[in-house]
């Protein structure tokens, strides 16, 4: 139940703070003090609480006598309410409604502000998405554009390749027919040379016999070599030629393909169907080229095919070179390079000697260094035992009692023993190992010096090959053509 005046928070809620009202003097209350008056359509309390003491505050008296005409004494508050010094002034009412007003002027001012803002703000934004919406497809346009503009070229330049290219493999045809009617008396050279690629090690050395075949070739095949070159820079060359053809094939397909993609994208509306959210798309950058370095691709492509075609065109001009040689030039050369190859099978006869008589004094090292390694080894088994008495020796002195524990001269001497004899073991198993060391480095030269015999041998064999093969050259007469 609750008495009128009061509140939920009461006096028993705990005790408020004061905020302008300086505190009240309390009075002692009794029963008796003042005579219960209650409200009407109250009942008494007394009945529910006969025990209940209120708490009653003295007024303090105004200077403005109130006129009480029912000559009833004054309301008493319940007992509940124990004091009336946590209640607000009039002053703190009207500041409290001035500070609600301005504070809701001021959040209505800032809504209409930020209200105005945003409109703008949103015609702003709307201004600015149209005019980047334009700008791309603008670019898109102009990309379309540069792309068609490459297209073009990569065509025209793909067209003018073909042309050149099966040109190119025209002439490389001829001249392979050309050079089989040559075939024989170039074969002899050419046989030679690929046996001597067959030398092993530093045999495989560019010596005056293989100078004399290289120009031997060269003379010989005045016509057969070189169409043989042209007919390999040809080969060679129609490999860049397609190249060149398989990067403008890529470079154009490149091209459709994003003709094809920009030109869709060109073609989006906000009204078209295909459109969609792909979330985080604009942080994903896969480009791999920048507008300067894509055209630049194009144009080297386009330069590395001219470049092609240009060495495809002097190419085919050398073709056209007539094929002419002497027979007496000829000749020279083959008796210069039968002279090479005796010389050559003279020097490596010789070195093979030497080889061979070195080979023999590692061999007597090798067995005497083995017989240096089991003597060490003796030697070091050999101080095996009296390092293990002199130890055993100092082991057994550890064991004597109390004052007998004298480090006296025996103790010197056998710990001296002890690191001489160790010291003496180290010093022996370094030079072991020295030994062993050495016998690897000989027995490596060894296998050395038995590699190079063979090689000198394998030299020896392919020269005097070659030499019973150049017992037989064609004569002049079929040199410069007749029969």
């Amino acid at each position: 139940m609750e008495f009128l005046g009061t509140t939920q928070l009461a006096s028993y809620c705990g005790t408020k703070k004061r905020c302008m009202f300086p505190d009240l003097a309390p009075t002692s209350t009794t029963k008796d003090t003042y005579q219960s008056y209650y409200l009407p359509g109250y009942r008494c309390l007394s009945s529910c609480r006969p025990n209940l003491l209120h708490k009653v505050v003295s007024v303090p008296p105004s200077s403005d006598k109130q006129f009480n005409p029912t000559g009833r004494p004054p309301t008493i508050l319940p007992a509940s309410r124990s004091t009336l010094h946590a209640r607000y002034s009039t002053r703190d009412w009207h500041h409290a409604n001035m500070v609600q007003l301005k504070g809701s002027e001021a959040s209505r001012y800032s809504a209409g502000r930020l209200n105005a803002d945003s409109m703008r703000l949103i015609q702003d934004k709307d201004q600015l998405t149209y005019q980047m919406q334009e700008d791309s497809r603008r670019n898109l346009g102009e990309r379309i554009s540069n792309i068609d503009f490459w297209r073009s070229e990569l065509v025209y330049e793909l067209e003018c390749l073909l042309k050149e290219t099966q040109a190119l493999e025209t002439a490389k045809k001829r001249l392979e027919c050309a050079a089989d009617e040559m075939q024989g008396p170039l074969k002899i050279a050419l046989e030679c040379l690929y046996h001597r690629e067959k030398r092993k090690g530093i045999d495989l050395v560019h010596d005056n016999v293989e100078k004399n075949l290289i120009k031997e070739v060269d003379v010989f095949k005045d016509c057969q070599e070189i169409l043989t070159k042209l007919a390999q820079k040809i080969s060679k060359q129609l490999g860049i030629n397609r190249d060149a053809q398989h990067a403008l094939e890529q470079d154009l397909s490149d091209k459709n393909s994003a003709h094809f993609i920009d030109e869709k994208c060109f073609n989006l509306r906000n009204t078209s169907d295909s459109i969609n959210f792909y979330h985080g798309v604009e942080k994903a950058d896969g480009t791999v080229s920048v507008p300067a370095t894509w055209a630049k691709f194009s144009e080297d492509n386009i330069r590395c095919s001219q470049h092609a075609r240009a060495n495809s065109v002097k190419l085919r001009q050398e073709a056209e070179v007539g094929l002419e040689s002497t027979s007496e030039e000829m000749w020279n050369h083959f008796i210069s390079t039968n002279l090479a190859f005796n010389n050559r099978i003279a020097e490596v006869a010789d070195a093979k000697n030497k080889l061979q008589a070195q080979l023999a004094k590692i061999l007597q090292e090798i067995f005497q260094t083995e017989d240096t390694i089991m003597l060490l080894e003796r030697s070091i088994k050999a101080k095996e035992y009296p390092l293990k008495v002199a130890q055993t020796r100092l082991e057994g002195r550890t064991k004597r009692p109390n004052i007998e524990l004298c480090r006296d001269a025996p103790q010197f001497q056998l710990v001296t023993e002890v690191y001489t004899i160790d010291d003496t073991l180290h010093t022996l198993k370094r030079r072991l190992q020295e030994a062993h060391d050495t016998l690897q480095i000989l027995i490596l030269n060894k296998s050395k010096l038995e590699q190079e015999i063979s090689v000198k041998a394998n030299s020896f064999f392919i020269d005097k090959k070659c030499m019973d093969m150049r017992k037989v050259f064609p004569s002049t007469p079929r040199l410069i053509g007749y029969t």
